[in-house]
């Protein structure tokens, strides 16, 4: 069986410099685009070559009339497919579900660091849904609305910003996003509920950053914490933040700290044992 087509973003880095590639993973119900907006521009100025990839079922990747087919293991292959077409080897940087991907992804491979932004706690997300369905009853129906048919409403705006920005984030702001949402594969929230009772393999020996939002509803600083105790990683927490670190007033906050991070921890571009050829855009 041929290997699906998996879509990536490249954006060449605007200087030479030895700063490493970045490959970017993107969380639940969006795309590679919510990279796009903010990080993507703005990381490449600083002389990194950017990538971000649509896992399967997303974006301009295949798999979007079956999206339920696909779990964490083939997200995870997707994401083993995009390294291999990179000439170095990257950066790995997710977002919430996209960490899951990546912690997948490093049970059997290795990445030269990675960045898990508002990660997927170690014991699933269903501590995190339960108790954000007993604050927001109509949050099942309104996300199905919001994800499948696009309908946008006041009460879905309204959730929206409770759930995953700061409490700053005005609803209409949330315009701007809305192209960006997708349905999400049922299967890969499964995977994400139970991840907690599955067998985690040793992970390598890689330096990790966990950055999570102060206000994040969806995964609090208490949960973000248990990823960095498993990774033996720094954590930093981003003020006035939500989950979505990427697209909230503070991004630049959150980018300059993995920017820095980077610096400290000594990460340089390193060619992989063999590269493939890619086009940058």
């Amino acid at each position: 069986m041929s290997a699906r087509k998996i879509h990536t973003i490249h954006r060449a880095a605007s200087k030479q410099t030895d700063a490493p590639d970045l490959l970017f993973v993107h969380g639940g119900y969006v795309d590679s685009r919510c990279w796009d907006i903010h990080f993507l521009p703005y990381l490449t100025a600083l002389g990194h070559n950017c990538h971000a990839i649509d896992l399967s079922g997303h974006g301009l990747s295949d798999g979007k009339d079956t999206p339920d087919r696909f779990g964490i293991d083939d997200y995870a292959a997707d994401l083993r497919q995009a390294v291999a077409r990179l000439p170095d080897e990257p950066v790995l940087i997710g977002h919430s579900m996209g960490c899951a991907v990546i912690e997948r992804f490093l049970e059997r491979d290795s990445a030269l660091a990675a960045v898990l932004m508002a990660p997927v706690p170690p014991t699933g997300t269903l501590g995190s849904v339960m108790r954000l369905a007993l604050r927001h009853p109509e949050m099942f129906s309104e996300i199905t609305r919001l994800s499948h048919q696009g309908t946008l409403s006041p009460t879905s705006l309204a959730l929206m910003r409770d759930i995953y920005f700061s409490p700053v984030t005005q609803p209409a702001e949330l315009l701007d996003f809305a192209h960006l949402i997708q349905p999400e594969s049922e299967r890969a929230i499964a995977d994400m509920l139970t991840i907690g009772l599955r067998y985690h393999r040793p992970q390598p020996e890689i330096p990790v950053l966990v950055i999570g939002g102060e206000q994040d509803s969806l995964f609090p600083p208490s949960t973000i914490s248990f990823t960095a105790l498993r990774w033996r990683a720094q954590h930093t927490r981003i003020p006035d933040c939500g989950h979505m670190l990427m697209l909230e007033h503070q991004w630049r906050a959150v980018a300059d700290a993995l920017s820095h991070w980077l610096e400290t921890a000594g990460c340089r571009r390193r060619p992989t044992a063999s590269s493939g050829s890619v086009v940058m855009v």
